[in-house]
Order: C-alpha cells, then structure tokens, then sequence
C-alpha cells in the first residue's frame, strides 16, 4: 500500500547536522532504505521537511519507517495512506454503497 509519509526536522536538529555535514549523507542513507517512489524536499513552517512516498506491506513497518528520522533528527512524522488515480476508481464500488447506504 502507498503511503506518504513526512518528516519535519526541527531548525536546531537541522542546522547542527548541516554544520557537521551529515544532513545530506544521513536523509541519502534513510531514502535507501525506503526506496521511495518520491521524496520532496521543502520548508513547510519554517522547518525542513521531507514528504516521501513510499510503498509498505504491513502496519510492522513503520517503525522501522519511523525511528531512523527521529532518532537522526528528532523529526515529527506523519505516515498517511495514499491513492493515485487507478486506486481511487478501484475504491468507486465502496464510494457508491455508502453513498446508497447514508447518503441524503
């Protein structure tokens, strides 16, 4: 299944691993292991984020997903299902039964 997946990096965490030089070489090391389909890189707050998207098999994973962020950078996360397209047509049976069932 698709997730998306964020990670903020508060500024002093951020900023003490730009200074050392490990930002890039630690978020590189993370990415590898969670062969994003996508990863962006952006400000959102004023702190780095990264929003990711990834597949995961199994709820299980997730800490595995989560705990090399927090413990490289003591980023918040969020790990959120996603759909393309082709997911959400697959899902139109289920939209129209609820929509029978408890719409109007």
């Amino acid at each position: 299944m698709r997730f998306m997946f964020k990670a903020r990096i508060p500024v002093a965490e951020g900023n003490a691993a730009a200074v050392d030089g490990t930002l890039g070489s630690k978020m590189a090391s993370i990415l590898a292991e969670m062969k994003p389909e996508a990863a962006y890189f952006i400000a959102e707050e004023g702190v780095r984020t990264v929003v990711i998207f990834f597949d995961m098999d199994d709820p299980s994973q997730i800490p595995a997903v989560a705990e090399p962020w927090f413990l490289a950078f003591n980023a918040k996360i969020e790990c959120t299902p996603a759909m393309v397209v082709d997911d959400l047509k697959k899902a139109g049976p289920a939209i129209e039964k609820a929509v029978t069932q408890y719409g109007r």
